[in-house]
């Protein structure tokens, strides 16, 4: 019987085989080491061993006309296991980035609108937000107006502006002097009205004082560290990321239960929030995330691992594999004489 020589296909198909395993193999290992540590390398290796065996018993199946289906069935349970590994780790490493900025960016907006919804639920003596609002913009014309280079200090305008916060404030503001007749004394002076009538629109008690401060400083701080860390290169990114995000909501729920206790139930709700990134690198959370966030990129990193797990395969069953024998491109008839057509 003579021996079959390898043909370019066959040299093709195993060189192919043998980098698209490879890669799987790598990623696979990466994959699955949350769950299985140091045993990862080696299971990651018997499935790429196995996935090469079956590639060669279905080309081989398919060279000699035998059926496939029971080998293609096992080839995808054992893939599938590297494919859903292989999409924890690609997708792990290519969105980690993004799943960090994404949830420093919420955490931002967190704790602006913590910030508004404990300013708007504490004891004011003017209880109308839009009061508030109105003798702040007023406040801001007072302090232009005190502090105007052609007629500073407490003038006719300034007056006239004191006389409205006055009817909002529904009580009388005490005029201030200035400290000396410089810009300086009359910069002084308008903080120290600016001063006076803010403390007459809150009238808060020393809890509810520094509640406030307490969110505003937060709120700043958290602003900037965030805003700095978005400007950092991937790598610094992923590095700090994880401990600024645990940083931030542990000083978020402090601030929330303590507007809680301070302000009542009945006042005000709080739910504490925990972090969405520590199961970066599970399994379960890449698949959550991909679903909850599907889009183009997603969709490319699914492909991705669809080809690198299952193209060889397909190439394998697609490939035409009929060989002839030499001389016998004409096929014989029953009695074996040539069919002349």
């Amino acid at each position: 019987m003579k021996k079959k020589s390898i043909t370019a296909n066959d040299l093709f198909l195993a060189i192919l085989a043998i980098l698209l395993i490879s890669v799987s193999f790598y990623q696979t290992w990466l994959g699955l080491d949350q769950i299985f540590g140091n045993a990862s390398f080696l299971i990651s290796l018997v499935l790429s061993f196995l996935l090469l065996f079956i590639i060669w018993l279905l080309r081989k199946a398919k060279m000699e006309g035998k059926p496939t289906g029971s080998l293609l069935g096992i080839y995808i349970f054992i893939a599938s296991f590297c494919f859903i590994a292989n999409f924890n780790a690609l997708y792990t490493r290519f969105m980690r980035t993004d799943i960090y900025t994404n949830e420093l960016r919420d955490i931002n907006e967190k704790f602006n609108l913590l910030e508004i919804d404990i300013v708007s639920k504490l004891n004011y003596s003017v209880k109308n937000p839009k009061e508030r609002e109105a003798i702040r913009s007023e406040l801001i014309l007072l302090k232009i107006q005190i502090t105007d280079f052609k007629n500073p200090g407490l003038g006719i305008e300034a007056r006239q502006i004191l006389n409205r916060i006055e009817k909002l404030l529904g009580k009388k503001v005490t005029p201030l002097t200035p400290i000396n007749q410089s810009m300086t004394g009359y910069e002084d002076l308008a903080n120290r009205m600016e001063d006076q009538i803010v403390q007459m629109i809150d009238n808060l008690s020393p809890e509810e004082k520094n509640l406030k401060n307490e969110i505003n400083n937060a709120v700043l701080k958290w602003n900037n560290k965030i805003q700095e860390l978005l400007t950092m290169s991937k790598k610094d990114k992923d590095d700090i990321s994880q401990g600024l995000i645990d940083e931030s909501l542990t000083e978020y729920n402090k601030i929330g239960n303590k507007a809680l206790n301070i302000l009542g139930s009945n006042k005000f709700r709080f739910i504490p929030v925990v972090s969405k990134t520590q199961d970066v690198g599970k399994i379960g959370f890449a698949f959550e995330h991909a679903i909850k966030n599907f889009g183009m990129y997603q969709f490319v990193v699914l492909m991705g691992c669809v080809l690198l797990d299952f193209v060889i395969v397909i190439i394998v069953l697609l490939v035409n594999t009929n060989e002839q024998k030499p001389g016998s491109t004409i096929p014989l008839s029953r009695n074996g004489g040539r069919t002349l057509i």
